[in-house]
């Protein structure tokens, strides 16, 4: 076995995040300095149990009466099913809640269950708000996206790129999901 021989400048600590490989495959052998630093790490968290996020879109989508198609299809394009995934803007989790609507529906959106039910209640809010509305969907869409007051003002989808290509792939995957589910 060769041994890992690392240049160290006297002045600088070796700090390096080496997870315990096997390495000894290829030859190499871990200094015991280095994986002494690495065992005198605080210990990670554990990691969260698996979430079966398509279980908690059909409970949230039956108890606020929204087709689970929809809400399947806002959480595919807002967070791809990450249950970690946090916006540029402050957006988190699955259906990419900001802090102020997440704390409206007394949610802490850093857990999934609550993230999805928030998520899919504020959709049956929107629902319900443009029910009447010509092309009601792709103002609940857009309303998700951009804000219900940016729709209302447009009276209809807003004129943002960001937002018109966001209604199209909602659409889109919800096409795809329908399809799946019937």
């Amino acid at each position: 076995m060769v041994p890992l021989n690392l240049p160290k400048a006297p002045d600088m600590e070796l700090n390096l995040p080496i997870m315990r490989l096997g390495l000894s495959c290829f030859g190499f052998s871990i200094p015991g300095s280095v994986t002494q630093h690495c065992a005198d790490r605080e210990p990670q968290p554990e990691p969260r149990r698996p979430i079966d996020t398509h279980a908690l879109i059909r409970a949230a989508a039956k108890k606020h009466g929204v087709p689970a198609a929809f809400v399947k299809s806002i959480v595919a394009a807002e967070s791809n099913f990450d249950c970690d995934a946090v916006s540029p803007k402050g957006a988190i989790g699955l259906m990419q809640l900001m802090p102020a609507t997440a704390e409206e529906y007394g949610a802490d959106p850093s857990i999934p269950e609550e993230n999805v039910d928030a998520g899919t209640h504020y959709l049956r809010v929107l629902m319900d708000k443009y029910r009447k509305h010509p092309n009601s969907l792709k103002r609940v869409i857009a309303a998700y996206n951009a804000g219900p007051g940016r729709v209302d003002r447009y009276r209809g989808v807003p004129p943002f790129r960001e937002t018109r290509a966001y209604v199209v792939r909602v659409l889109s995957l919800l096409r795809r999901y329908e399809k799946d589910s019937g």
